[in-house]
């Protein structure tokens, strides 16, 4: 459904880039490029590295194009990753709090055949992780 996503950061780019680094790599996909520039600014993608896949992008900044009013890190939002099973998904969720995030919902199911997870990261976003099961 989608090409990629991101969001901009008001956190540190290096903190922000290790936690995603750990609770992604739960769910076999790594930090890709890392395009952080000396002032703190840059931006960061995650992917599985397969060709055409989906990817995910945390940047330091704020864009020229941004008003006044956009300011990163203010409205924190909801990202669901796929994760290849229930295992990777308790994975994720146990790394996650490991590096500092908060729970907002522990590994279980959901919706059958959903089985999903949820942690709130640094800048209030609220990160999931969920697998579709035969169980």
């Amino acid at each position: 459904m989608f090409d990629h996503l991101g969001f901009y950061t008001a956190g540190d780019l290096r903190e922000r880039g290790a936690f995603y680094t750990a609770v992604l790599g739960a769910l076999g996909h790594r930090l890709l490029e890392d395009h952080t520039q000396p002032d703190g600014g840059g931006w960061l993608v995650f992917g599985s590295g397969q060709p055409h896949s989906a990817f995910f992008v945390v940047a330091k900044g704020r864009p020229e194009r941004w008003s006044a009013l956009q300011q990163p890190g203010l409205s924190p939002i909801h990202i669901a990753f796929r994760a290849p099973s229930k295992e990777s998904v308790d994975r994720f969720h146990a790394t996650g709090l490991r590096k500092g995030a908060i729970n907002n919902g522990d590994p279980g199911v959901r919706r059958a055949p959903y089985y999903c997870c949820f942690l709130l990261d640094a800048d209030g976003n609220n990160i999931e992780a969920g697998a579709y099961f035969d169980d």
